[in-house]
């Protein structure tokens, strides 16, 4: 990689995210993994009460990015087709034949946001599995190609919440991120009441484009990652699995089954595109560290034990990246 196309893409990155914070106040770190997930090329799960600003998030960044953009609201009455389309039946020119015609549904886009997936019911959620996994999607037999970049941006609810359908393992494994959306702070409230309850106006500018998204993803990949810190990522993802033996205890307590070679290939990916923004030209352990709340998360599958504690998936994570630094040093 060019030192210049290097320092030209550190750039881009810094000025799509100072754009995205101009109009989202106070998450800073969530729009670092919003980020991070979109030039991972994969997709980012947001969970958070309602009300803390996770659509208009997901909508800021398609803007800035210059994608295009669909909204699907899940709900319980939601229909497979609803999101991918269907075909139906058109007449002719001359009205003398008939014939099935493919009509695209909203996850014909670049950014699809599905806005409280946990709401519809699990047959619906499944429908964007191929979407998310091979980027097509199959109606009636017919394969169709997804546009390029393509992400999904979900956002859902606590489970604890009303009306609420809690994600298969097999769509939760597709997203590359899970970023957990935090109440803000007192001075980030007030800042939010000005920007948002007066006469001020706030136009974003579109930073980047569709075939730089892809340049940088493909620039991310050819980061460099040695033996050592490649054997770092891997006793990390073996850590959350509770019969290896140097796991901490809270996982051989607490878990039931831990991440997979999706979950390493995420972490690295993740760590490789984090290294890019920071200038660096290979990863380093302190990517693999940020990268693992995000990416590990939604891959811990507690045990009934785990379950009745109460203890989060973030404690338990924090407990292996401890462990596996110690053992490692």
């Amino acid at each position: 990689m060019k030192e210049k196309q290097h320092q030209e893409v550190m750039d881009k990155i810094a000025a799509a995210k100072a754009e995205i914070a101009s109009f989202i106040v106070g998450q800073d770190e969530i729009i670092d993994q919003v980020l991070w997930a979109i030039f991972a090329g994969g997709h980012a799960l947001l969970e958070g009460l309602p009300g803390l600003g996770k659509t208009m998030l997901v909508r800021t960044v398609s803007e800035c990015l210059d994608l295009s953009f669909s909204r699907i609201q899940f709900t319980p009455d939601l229909m497979p087709s609803d999101i991918t389309g269907t075909m139906m039946i058109e007449p002719s020119e001359d009205g003398k034949r008939q014939s099935f015609v493919f009509h695209e549904g909203p996850v014909f886009a670049n950014i699809v946001l599905a806005d409280e997936i946990n709401r519809a019911t699990p047959k619906t959620q499944s429908s964007l599995l191929e979407a998310m996994g091979e980027k097509t999607v199959t109606v009636m037999g017919d394969t169709k190609q997804l546009k390029e970049p393509f992400f999904v941006l979900a956002t859902q609810n606590p489970l604890d919440l009303e009306g609420t359908y809690p994600l298969p393992e097999a769509q939760m494994d597709r997203f590359l991120l899970k970023i957990n959306i935090e109440y803000p702070s007192k001075e980030d409230l007030k800042q939010i009441i000005v920007n948002t309850t007066g006469t001020k106006t706030n136009s974003l500018s579109r930073v980047m484009n569709a075939a730089e998204i892809i340049e940088i993803q493909q620039l991310a990949l050819e980061l460099l990652v040695s033996e050592d810190i490649l054997d770092y990522a891997v006793n990390m993802v073996m850590a959350t699995h509770p019969e290896t033996e140097n796991s901490p205890e809270s996982v051989k307590k607490f878990v039931r089954y831990g991440a997979g070679p999706r979950g390493l290939q995420s972490l690295v990916k993740i760590a490789k595109v984090r290294a890019l923004a920071s200038g660096r030209y290979h990863v380093s352990r302190g990517d693999i560290k940020h990268a693992a709340l995000p990416v590990l998360r939604h891959r811990l599958f507690l045990n009934f034990e785990g379950e009745a504690t109460g203890i989060s998936s973030d404690e338990i994570i924090k407990e292996i990246i401890e462990t596996i630094g110690s053992d490692q040093s």
